[in-house]
């Protein structure tokens, strides 16, 4: 609050600061749009020739975050309309080649299926009536855009029509799925074959040496033979275009003396103090927190978090403040403290005992307006209020009536089971209806009004009694002064300045500043590792004009800023040497490792193979292809390969396996019975085959897709 005051005491400075920004951001945009040559203007992407189009890709947008309400960033909720619409375009150009549709008796028999079950559209039979149907539709399209209500939902036209697109591209996607599915079978060849790879076995004995055997301080491997290997298997070392950074940050944080500001305006606020009232030309005592009669009030007006007319138990206290709170008797105060980025002032106000938890049974009479009020909703507060008069009096009388009168009630989920709803004091509830339900013994019975309408309530059970405080708590943030902001900002600038001129990282370093690398930074990344969500610098380093060595200042989203240089600009294609090598550093020192090995072995028998590397020989049972694992060494489908090709008592050569070099030796060949068909194993692969359907159909035909995207041009 005192920044507050201070930065009102500078608006005249700010606004025209703020004007000049606005200025230049603005003359800076038309330039930039005059400059701009790009015919992309208004195409976020193009797949298989189909354009998404910028004004309806960004409506999509907007519409997501208004519905995730800020729950998502703008960069989170455009990649996830991205996947919707990639979907689409992309299996869209699949159902046109094919020439799917869905027409009219086809769409019937869908929205029959996913409608059966709704008791509007059933005839006196209980079976679904097509008339019933296209009657509901007319009456929809006839009161529009007024809304209705099916299956205790509202729904209007609008909202009719997109669930019948969905329920046609869900139809029509179903159908290409199973048109592909059709095509797909096992034979009779590929069912023998799983059952063999499954059946045929082998016992073994074999020698490992592990690869771990050789320090890799004793391999020596060179970049030229990194880069090598990765062009060996460039798939595995692809990359996207992508930038690497440094930056320097300097925080907005309060200082030790703002902090000590911030205890002492507190401080302050506990005792009446004498003020001069210039209006009275005269002084005038000031009520202080300890003598104040309105917690409420005084609450409100100085502090950062708003008073709390509620009782709480032990559990909402942080546990390293929970005994000083709960000790304070009536009327006394325990601060200031810190408590999650605040210093704050904590009053006990009252104490009681307040059951744990509560068993309730209500009935809920809505009124027009109310929270989550049906459109059939006719009452006024008034008539509502009423109505729950009326059956209060009934049931004052005679309670056995309740499950009688529960048809007025609108609260379905209650209503389930018997109008009856338990639930803890720590459970989010209307006020009213849980300082009712608390606050009451056992036996009440009353009416409360909620947003949700009147609710006739009736405590059946309450839980263990336990210690509950009122307390009335003035939190004041712990941020920076004006004083403090100016002088980061003046760092900043300072730096700035002087990597101008010379090394980024030696003026961090002579002015202990932490300088942070961050690597492979895509084009459509949001996040920066340390300071979160930060576009502008993604956006930033992928300009047309910046350079590997530019830098500049940017404003973080968690206040204040960061100096960022560009270090690397990483074209698409393979990965640089140093960072292929975390990868690729290992599988060569394998292969040096496997040749170390084969270069040092003469023996040719199992067991002298055994004694020269300080190894044992060990056995393996019943291996088969189809799970290539050895017992005692792990997944090793090159070696237990090489043994199926082996005859009964034959040993093989050296094979470079994954974790060592092994030779082995075939003691038992079992070979698959015969069956006199294949069928059942056939129709098993054939159902592998379908399944890989559902999840890989999709993600090959994304592959497949021609696709330009220009989604980092404006976002």
């Amino acid at each position: 609050m005192a920044v507050l005051n201070k930065i009102r005491q500078r608006s005249i400075f700010l606004i025209i600061i703020i004007a000049l920004a606005l200025f230049s951001f603005i003359i800076g945009d038309i330039f930039q749009n005059l400059g701009s040559s790009s015919g992309n203007e208004a195409t976020i992407a193009t797949v298989n020739g189909v354009d998404i189009e910028r004004d309806d890709f960004m409506a999509k947008v907007e519409n997501i975050q208004r519905q995730s309400r800020g729950s998502l960033t703008n960069t989170q909720a455009m990649n996830r309309v991205w996947d919707n619409e990639l979907r689409a375009k992309v299996m869209q150009s699949q159902y046109d080649a094919l020439g799917i549709s869905v027409e009219r008796d086809y769409m019937r028999d869908l929205l029959k299926q996913n409608l059966t079950s709704f008791e509007e559209f059933k005839n006196e039979a209980g079976l679904f009536d097509e008339d019933k149907l296209n009657e509901f539709i007319a009456n929809l399209k006839a009161i529009a855009p007024e809304t209705t209500t099916l299956g205790g939902t509202p729904i209007n036209y609008k909202s009719w029509t997109d669930f019948e697109q969905n329920v046609a591209i869900s139809g029509v996607q179903q159908t290409y799925f199973n048109l592909v599915k059709a095509g797909i079978t096992g034979t009779l060849t590929e069912g023998e074959l799983d059952f063999q790879l499954e059946n045929d076995k082998v016992d073994l004995k074999y020698v490992q040496i592990p690869y771990a055997s050789i320090p890799d301080s004793l391999v020596q491997v060179k970049s030229s033979e990194i880069k090598a290997y990765m062009k060996r298997f460039p798939k595995q070392y692809e990359v996207e275009a992508s930038r690497d950074l440094v930056y320097v940050e300097f925080k907005e944080e309060a200082s030790l003396a703002d902090e000590q500001a911030i205890q002492d305006n507190l401080k302050a606020l506990i005792e009446d103090r004498e003020e001069f009232n210039e209006s009275a030309k005269a002084n005038e005592t000031v009520i202080g927190f300890k003598n104040t009669k309105d917690n409420a009030a005084f609450v409100n007006a100085n502090s950062a978090q708003k008073f709390n007319d509620t009782y709480v138990f032990r559990s909402a206290f942080s546990s390293d403040q929970a005994d000083n709170i709960t000790a304070l008797k009536t009327g006394e105060i325990y601060g200031p403290y810190k408590d999650n980025g605040f210093y704050k002032l904590t009053k006990m106000v009252s104490k009681k005992g307040i059951s744990d938890s509560t068993k309730v049974r209500h009935i809920l009479i809505p009124f027009v307006g109310g929270a989550r009020a049906e459109p059939t909703v006719t009452k006024t507060d008034a008539e509502a209020k009423a109505t729950a008069d009326s059956i209060y009096n009934i049931l004052r009388r005679n309670r056995s009536k309740f499950k009688s009168l529960l048809s007025l009630s609108s609260d379905k989920v209650s209503n389930e089971k018997e109008g009856v709803i338990e639930f803890a004091y720590t459970d989010g509830f209307a006020p009213e209806f849980k300082a009712y339900s608390f606050e009451n013994p056992k036996g009440s019975l009353g009416v409360v009004r909620t947003d949700f309408g009147y609710h006739v309530i009736e405590i059946l059970d309450q839980g263990k009694p336990q210690d509950a405080f009122k307390v009335a708590t003035i939190a004041q943030e712990i941020e920076p002064s004006v004083e403090t902001i100016d002088e980061v900002f003046k760092n900043k600038s300072k730096f700035e300045i002087a990597v101008a001129d010379a090394d980024f990282e030696t003026v961090a370093k002579d002015n202990n500043y932490d300088v942070r690398n961050v690597s492979s930074v895509k084009a459509l990344d949001e996040n920066i590792p340390g300071i979160g969500a930060q576009r502008a610098i993604v956006r930033w380093a992928f300009e047309d004009g910046v350079k590997e060595g530019d830098f500049k200042s940017f404003s973080t989203t968690t206040g204040g800023f960061v100096v960022v240089k560009l270090t690397g600009v990483n074209a698409k294609g393979l990965m640089s040497v140093q960072n292929g090598s975390v990868s690729a550093l290992p599988e060569i020192q394998k292969e040096k490792k496997a040749a170390m090995i084969k270069e040092r072995i003469s023996a040719s028998t199992l067991e002298d193979i055994a004694n020269a590397e300080g190894q044992t020989v060990k056995s393996a049972a019943a291996v088969n292809m189809k799970n290539p694992t050895l017992s005692g060494a792990g997944r090793e489908p090159l070696v237990i390969g090489t043994a199926f090709g082996l005859a009964e008592g034959e040993t093989s050569k050296l094979i470079e396996g994954n974790t060592g070099v092994y030779v082995v030796q075939v003691t038992k060949v079992t070979p698959a019975i015969q069956l006199t068909s294949y069928q059942v194993a056939a129709n098993r692969v054939g159902q592998a085959k379908e399944n890989a359907v559902n999840t890989q159909l999709y993600n090959a035909l994304k592959d497949a897709a021609e696709i330009e995207d220009n989604r980092a041009v404006f976002y």
